[in-house]
């Protein structure tokens, strides 16, 4: 084997391996060796098994300074008939054959074959993924120039965005393909402080220049893209949102009722047979006008079940069950109606629960209002919906995600996918966990739902994450791009490598040691699996989280008895029906008659000066 493998290499062309003979006695290049070019690191095929190669180099080629050393990372070039091999350096070790180090290749460069640059009809190259041709022993390979790497890189068609540079070349563009990222779904992975809200602002924003037609709606799970998208986002929050209680289907009623407690069995069992009846009442009241002699409607008559999204009023539901339980005798089954009771009373009372339960005993069929509000349509002007989970309460939040997630699905199955939309859930793993006993069912599914069937409606899903090992395999195998950051978990990492089919799924090994706002994308979305430094963002794009605290605020302020009543005052507040028996405005003129209202809203205003801060809040990014 070795005789052969010996026989090989001497049987270059003459010139090729004497190219290396420069070398003198102790390894050292004669001093009139040029090295100026990329193509100057040369070397030769010692070795090929299935899709990867090895390639002898001479030592200096790892010693080269500046960008054009033979390293990990970097893509050599190897010439095969008509077209040209492409591979990626996955490894570099020291070369330990006397034969091979006797031809003068002290380093050894593995390869991971990434495809070929062919000629096409019109005689133009053009970079075809896969190996058609496989390499020799003996043949050349050199490092690729800028030139074919931007061939390698390069995204064909119109739906192409640019995102950043190369990593090992930043004078080439990063190109992702919006169209296959979209319709077959993406992720964005890695630990916190890395850049994947940045990551984010830059995919998102590049996708309202290119795909104006499409709707994104983004889960900010921290409210930290408020201001990243300017005028093009409507930012929604339970102060300015309406989300009415009856687009809740049967579980998310019962969660928030029951405030994400496993439903009363006794309890469920009432509401599962008074809702209908609550949505036949509406209806029965709704058409008095103009048939007063209707009976009474029947659910089994009208079709309604406890999940139809048809308004009723709340109470209605109260008293029908009221009224049930006056009919009964026994106290210990009264016992169960009226806790009950309570507890559908406590949440409506609950100014928390304002988004869902302003209007409730009005009434109204706004369903055709709420979906134009959250899904932008028609856009005027803002195609966006950025919706800032912080602000809900917690026992809420999953069956808030729960409806959105169905509702964006639901839309898009009865439209037959007319409104492309893009629903990007932050944090996802909190959504859709990987164990079944965490988070909340109806949530997980509604966004299973979309993963697995939404590009058949136009439903796209984009998900960002710092511990895909949480995140249901499901979901996350249907996500055919990742753009991958730091991560330093192994089950991360190891759930991620599951994911990668492709043959540089070595790549995965830099994931540790990426560096901030750099990425190693994979998939569909990309040409190749790519290293890659994002765009860097202006200043008022860059996504910040506005509960981050400043902490080096002025004591002697903060320290104010007036000021941390006010703040007390809020606080209670926001669990406190405004305006009881008049007293509200009374108390809030009284406590603030000497402008503490005023000075908190400008110390809120220097905080958000404050340099500190500042440098503080680009961490988080």
């Amino acid at each position: 084997m070795l005789g052969t493998r010996r026989s090989c290499i001497r049987g270059r062309k003459p010139g090729f391996a004497g190219s290396w003979r420069h070398q003198a006695e102790g390894g050292k290049l004669d001093q009139g060796l040029e090295l100026p070019t990329t193509h100057a690191v040369r070397g030769v095929v010692i070795a090929v098994s299935g899709s990867r190669a090895s390639v002898g180099l001479p030592h200096t080629s790892a010693d080269l300074t500046g960008d054009h050393s033979a390293t990990v990372g970097r893509c050599l070039r190897i010439k095969r008939g008509s077209g040209t091999l492409i591979g990626m350096i996955v490894d570099v070790s020291l070369e330990t054959s006397a034969v091979t180090r006797e031809q003068g290749y002290h380093v050894t460069a593995h390869l991971d074959m990434m495809g070929e640059i062919l000629l096409d009809q019109n005689g133009a190259q053009r970079f075809k993924r896969g190996i058609m041709h496989y390499p020799v022993i003996g043949d050349e390979a050199m490092l690729v120039d800028a030139d074919e790497l931007r061939l390698v890189y390069a995204a064909t068609g119109a739906s192409k965005i640019e995102i950043g540079r190369l990593h090992h070349d930043m004078a080439v563009d990063a190109y992702v393909d919006i169209d296959n990222m979209l319709s077959k779904h993406f992720a964005i992975l890695g630990t916190t402080g890395v850049g994947k809200s940045s990551a984010v602002s830059v995919l998102l924003g590049q996708i309202l220049e290119m795909r104006p037609n499409v709707r994104i709606f983004l889960l900010d799970a921290h409210n930290e893209y408020g201001r990243c998208f300017g005028d093009r986002a409507q930012v929604l929050n339970p102060r300015n949102m309406k989300l009415p209680f009856w687009l809740f289907n049967f579980e998310e009623f019962v969660d928030v009722i029951f405030g994400r407690r496993p439903g009363i069995e006794e309890e469920v069992a009432i509401l599962s047979e008074t809702i209908p009846l609550a949505k036949s009442l509406y209806l029965q009241n709704r058409d008095a006008a103009d048939r007063p002699s209707l009976k009474r409607y029947d659910p089994k008559i009208t079709g309604f079940t406890i999940d139809t999204p048809v308004p009723y009023r709340l109470q209605d539901l109260v008293n029908l069950i009221d009224e049930r339980m006056g009919k009964l005798e026994n106290r210990s089954s009264r016992l169960n109606y009226h806790k009950l009771i309570t507890r559908i009373e406590t949440v409506r009372n609950d100014p928390r629960y304002g988004f869902m339960f302003d209007n409730a005993n009005v009434g109204g069929d706004t369903m055709a209002e709420v979906v134009r509000e959250l899904f932008r349509l028609p856009p005027g002007g803002q195609p966006m919906t950025v919706m800032q989970l912080a602000g809900f309460p917690t026992e809420v939040i999953d069956s808030v995600v729960s409806v959105l997630g169905r509702m964006a699905f639901d839309f898009g199955l009865w439209s037959d996918g007319a409104a492309p939309l893009l629903f990007v859930v932050e944090e996802a793993h909190r959504y859709a966990s990987a164990d079944r006993s965490h988070g909340f069912g109806p949530t997980r599914r509604a966004i299973s739902r979309i993963a697995k069937e939404g590009r058949k409606y136009g439903v796209f899903l984009g998900l960002v994450t710092q511990r895909p090992a949480e995140l249901d395999s499901t979901v996350i195998s249907q996500c055919s791009t990742l753009f991958c950051m730091r991560m330093g978990n192994e089950r991360d990492q190891a759930l991620v490598r599951s994911a990668v089919s492709d043959a540089a799924a070595n790549l995965l090994g830099f994931v540790p040691s990426l560096g901030t706002r750099e990425v190693i994308a994979f998939g569909e979305g990309v040409p190749l699996p790519t290293r890659l430094v994002l765009n860097e963002l202006p200043a008022e794009r860059i996504p910040k989280a506005e509960a981050v605290a400043n902490l080096a605020t002025d004591s002697t302020d903060i320290s104010d008895d007036a000021f941390i009543d006010a703040v007390i005052e809020k606080w209670r507040g926001s669990s406190m029906t405004v305006g009881i028996k008049g007293e509200q405005p009374e108390r809030e003129k009284e406590k603030d008659k000497d402008g503490i209202a005023e000075r908190l809203g400008a110390l809120h205003q220097a905080y958000a000066k404050d340099p500190v801060r500042q440098s503080l809040l680009k961490r988080q990014v």
